[in-house]
């Protein structure tokens, strides 16, 4: 088994390789505008997925992926032309689903600052339920008008 340095390197010089050369062993005018986002190699080096987006609409698409199965065996013997390890790994192709996910997180986004702004409009115009002071205040007896001093707190009688 490799270390993990090891196939995060094979895995970079795939994914160069690869997306350098792809139109050149796939030939084909019908391929689409590929972009190779991602390379994961096994611990061992045996398998690699390859993860790419394509530029336009769903057929463009479904047409660059059977392009890309069909040249999976040529893509496969010109890497290992290139990688020179002992063992040239499989490659799987899978499309990446990047941008309907990013379309997806910014209309969420979109609908977060809308209900962001509502409830900031309503705070804006609201007002308290209550009074504007809800504390307590010690109530003043009106019919004690005379300030006669302190008074004991355990007896209730004035301090002198």
């Amino acid at each position: 088994m490799a270390d993990e340095a090891r196939a995060r390197k094979v895995a970079d010089r795939i994914k160069t390789v690869t997306a350098a050369n792809l139109e050149s062993i796939v030939k084909d005018p019908d391929l689409g505008f590929v972009t190779v986002t991602d390379v994961r190699v096994t611990g061992d080096l045996q398998h690699a997925s390859l993860f790419y987006t394509v530029f336009g609409d769903e057929a463009q698409r479904e047409t660059t992926a059977r392009l890309l199965e069909e040249s999976k065996g040529r893509l496969r013997s010109f890497v290992g032309r290139q990688l020179g390890i002992r063992l040239t790994p499989t490659l799987e192709w899978i499309a990446d689903a990047i941008p309907e996910t990013a379309a997806h997180l910014e209309d969420l986004l979109k609908e977060a600052r809308e209900r962001d702004a509502q409830v900031a409009a309503a705070a804006a115009a609201a007002t308290y339920a209550g009074e504007a002071d809800p504390y307590r205040k010690p109530e003043a007896d009106e019919d004690d008008d005379t300030d006669e001093g302190p008074r004991d707190e355990a007896s209730g009688a004035l301090e002198r």
